[in-house]
């Protein structure tokens, strides 16, 4: 009896030290399976799921050679060279490898990323060549892999770079089409993602695997001309070397479309090496960037703002005394004699004289003073139809709308309107004054200026942008008079241009503000003039200046309009009438 009773005193500890361990092993698998599910199945992940970023091809940028597309900026396939730090097994010969072969292009502190063992990705390497890449290749260092990306090259150097901008280290565009294009030009990357065995095999099975291709980047033509930019670039360095002024801008648009044909700016840079610009400044597109006052070229939309009201004509008479009162103020013209008494309003265009506009102005208001109303009708056609003070829209990072003060401002007086319609007292963009001038050479249609020409297909197939919208801001018998008048006024100022070609324009010299007054010995010459043929084909813009130096429109700005509208004319194979 007594063996009976420790018999089953045993069986019954064994049972319960059996339910016991059984018990232990149910809570653990809760704990596992319910518990720690999520942290689990993350690390099974890690160990099976493979994500891998497919990089989108940056679209192309083209110009425009005549009616063909040919590229100005061009993707190279460089690499990125990356390791899984938790498969590496050989961190000394990774490291060697890598220093050795990729340069300066090695990511600092190799050893901390590759010591990094949580990681499954870090970056060692960028900027690689294909030539660098088969020599890391050749190692077959286990965990280290190749990711293909595309790099900016720009074959023509320097042309257009301020029109063109850059992309920098992360892949964003900056300046210019790549910054104001950015979205469309980068495209939408992609993922793939896929379940892999032990041996990183993908497996074909599951509902984790992710195949989402890369959408690549529009590839963008512009309106430029490579040879209408390429001359007017050397023309510009050619003008400013005469002059000895240190900054330029030329615009070249064609006034029928808005489309701009040639943006050149000096100082400039070279986007393949962007980084070694010492002044920011030389990023700048000046021609859509950089607001000034534009002096006289104005006054050929004063001109027209008062004969498109009806209160002048071309040939309209005042008194020119050589200076005029505005509510206390002297306004005077340029030191100019031989035209004092009676003179027509194309006598004042011609020899740009300032009282002629202020006539203007105090004829449109009561015939003596420059109003309110005379400044509303004033704000009126130079803002809201001109477009002084608003963004153009056009398709460059960067664009300022300038400033122009409304007649309600409490600056915005007589003395401001004065100064205003003969281009001082009021800071304008180089995009916005040769657009609205524009409008004086087709019959009165304003045409939004653009740098997009279309898109390119895979096949070098151009396809055409949708035009800008247009509206009509003068009457065509206003826009016609004008044109007239500019022709007339090149002409009699003793122009040199190609014989047989109706070639118009008008000066601008303007003084600079340095500390709130203006000065003498710093001016701002600008030429604003078009050329073609019975249809004006082009308008060319040019500003020059330099620190401490005065600048003149006709003296240093002129020549260089000239010498481009010149080339224009043979560039466009346009017939001469006959003499």
């Amino acid at each position: 009896m007594k063996l009976d009773l420790q018999t089953g005193s045993r069986s019954r500890i064994l049972a319960i030290l059996i339910l016991f361990i059984m018990a232990i092993f149910v809570v653990r698998l809760f704990y596992l399976q319910i518990i720690e599910h999520g942290k689990y199945v993350a690390m099974a992940n890690s160990e099976q799921l493979k994500r891998l970023t497919i990089p989108a091809t940056r679209g192309e940028i083209y110009a425009m050679d005549g009616t063909t597309p040919v590229k100005l900026v061009l993707n190279q396939t460089v690499y990125t060279v990356f390791a899984d730090p938790h498969v590496a097994t050989d961190d000394a010969k990774i490291i060697d490898t890598i220093r050795r072969v990729a340069g300066g292009n090695a990511q600092p502190n190799l050893d901390g990323l590759l010591k990094n063992k949580d990681s499954r990705y870090e970056i060692l390497a960028k900027g690689v060549t294909r030539a660098q890449a088969e020599m890391i290749k050749k190692e077959n260092l286990s965990g280290v892999g190749f990711q293909a990306q595309s790099q900016r090259v720009y074959p023509e150097g320097q042309l257009a770079s301020q029109v063109l901008g850059f992309v920098n280290n992360d892949g964003v565009g900056q300046y210019g089409v790549e910054g104001a294009l950015n979205d469309q030009l980068k495209g939408t990357d992609g993922l793939l993602q896929s379940v892999t065995d032990v041996n990183n095999v993908p497996l074909t099975i599951g509902n984790k695997n992710i195949d989402k291709p890369a959408v690549n980047g529009q590839n963008i033509a512009l309106t430029i001309d490579r040879n209408i930019q390429s001359y007017t670039e050397q023309a510009l360095a050619a003008g400013l070397k005469r002059t000895g002024a240190t900054n330029g801008s030329v615009l070249v648009m064609d006034p029928q479309t808005g489309k701009v044909l040639a943006m050149a700016n000096l100082p400039t840079y070279d986007p393949s090496h962007y980084g070694d610009v010492q002044d920011a400044a030389d990023y700048l597109n000046d021609t859509v960037s950089v607001p000034y006052e534009a002096g006289s070229v104005i006054k050929s939309l004063t001109v027209a703002t008062g004969i498109d009201k009806g209160v002048i004509t071309p040939q309209s008479t005042y008194d020119n005394k050589g200076t005029i009162d505005v509510d206390g103020t002297t306004i005077q013209n340029a030191s100019l004699t031989e035209v004092l008494g009676t003179q027509t309003m194309q006598t004042a265009l011609t020899w740009s004289l300032n009282t002629g506009m202020v006539t203007v102005a105090e004829r449109l208001g009561d015939g003596s003073n420059i109003t309110k109303q005379a400044r509303d009708t004033i704000y009126h056609y130079f803002h809201d139809e001109f477009g002084f003070g608003q963004l153009t829209g056009i398709e460059l990072a960067g664009e300022s709308p300038g400033n122009i003060i409304s007649p309600d401002d409490p600056d915005g007086g007589a003395v401001r309107y004065s100064n205003m319609v003969f281009g001082q007292g009021m800071d304008v963009t180089m995009i916005q004054t040769a657009s609205a001038f524009s409008s004086l050479l087709d019959g009165g249609v304003y045409h939004y200026p653009t740098v997009v020409e279309g898109t390119v297909g895979g096949d070098d197939s151009l396809t055409e942008a949708a035009p800008k919208p247009t509206k009509q801001v003068i009457k065509k018998t206003t826009a016609d008079q004008v044109r007239q008048m500019l022709v007339i006024d090149r002409h009699d100022n003793g122009a040199s241009d190609t014989p047989g070609y109706t070639i118009g324009g008008k000066t601008g010299t303007s003084q600079a503000l340095i500390n709130g007054k203006y000065v003498f010995n710093q001016t701002t010459g600008s030429y604003l003039g078009f050329g073609g043929d019975d249809t004006p084909r082009y308008v060319i813009m040019v500003q020059v200046s330099g620190k401490n130096m005065a600048l003149g429109g006709a003296a240093d700005a002129g020549p260089i309009f000239t010498d481009i509208s010149n080339w224009m004319l043979s560039y466009l194979k346009l017939a001469p009438k006959a003499q």
